[in-house]
């Protein structure tokens, strides 16, 4: 398998704080990787550091071969980095459509895929961002970072704060964006065992390092471990507590 992503002992943070003190990952072409552990470990400083809005102070970015290192954030966008931030950030003057096409670069996502896989946002295509609801928000804010035609889609915690029926559409969408595409994803998610079921590899972060990875598939096995670091039950829903 080719290699899509090489992170080398990368110490980054916000101001002079340093999150990330020597993190070291890696993520092949078509594969995703679910990215676990408690609230504050620094899974976002590490989303948000692949996408390029953290301070670096040492250490190496590689996507695909390319030093994207110093790139500024827009410039990793074109290298083929899509990112779907827990803030969302979509234009909420802008509608629908236009949200889309404002970033849209040639490839097999289009609004019009776009609005197959999410048919709520086709039916609200003139809505402003908004007059949406949250679901319908994240399903736009993905819906748009698939129209940039990524390489490797970063997802910081899809689902948060969704009610359940929305969460559930949106674990489906995701499955057959992952699945069907083939697209790289690296997904930052509260629900392990259910994000497990979407994914190829996990890692888990302590204090800002991998302190475990494994197949995803052996890790939604190992109760020992998802106990441990993250304090999820085999009897319980799989959330991990705030």
């Amino acid at each position: 398998m080719t290699e899509l992503l090489k992170i080398e002992s990368l110490r980054a943070g916000y101001g002079e704080a340093v999150v990330l003190p020597a993190l070291s990952l890696r993520l092949e072409q078509g594969k995703a990787l679910a990215l676990l552990g408690r609230n504050g470990v620094g899974k976002t400083t590490l989303i948000n550091s692949i996408a390029g809005v953290t301070r670096r102070f040492s250490g190496s970015i590689t996507l695909d071969g390319r030093d994207i290192t110093r790139m500024r954030a827009d410039q990793r966008a074109h290298c083929g980095i899509g990112w779907v931030p827990q803030e969302r950030n979509i234009f909420r003057s802008l509608t629908v459509e236009e949200n889309m096409t404002a970033v849209a670069r040639p490839g097999p996502w289009s609004p019009v895929t776009v609005y197959e896989m999410f048919p709520r946002l086709a039916e609200r295509k003139r809505n402003l961002g908004s007059q949406l609801s949250g679901g319908e928000q994240q399903m736009l804010a993905i819906g748009r970072a698939l129209t940039l035609n990524p390489r490797l889609l970063l997802l910081d915690e899809p689902t948060e704060g969704l009610a359940p029926i929305i969460v559930e559409e949106l674990l489906k969408a995701l499955r057959r964006i992952i699945r069907e595409s083939g697209i790289s994803a690296i997904i930052v998610e509260q629900h392990a065992r259910k994000i497990l079921g979407l994914t190829d590899q996990a890692a888990i972060i302590e204090r800002g390092s991998v302190v475990f990875e494994s197949s995803s598939e052996a890790l939604a096995n190992d109760n020992e471990t998802l106990d441990r670091y993250l304090g999820v039950s085999d009897s319980g829903n799989g959330r991990m507590p705030h």
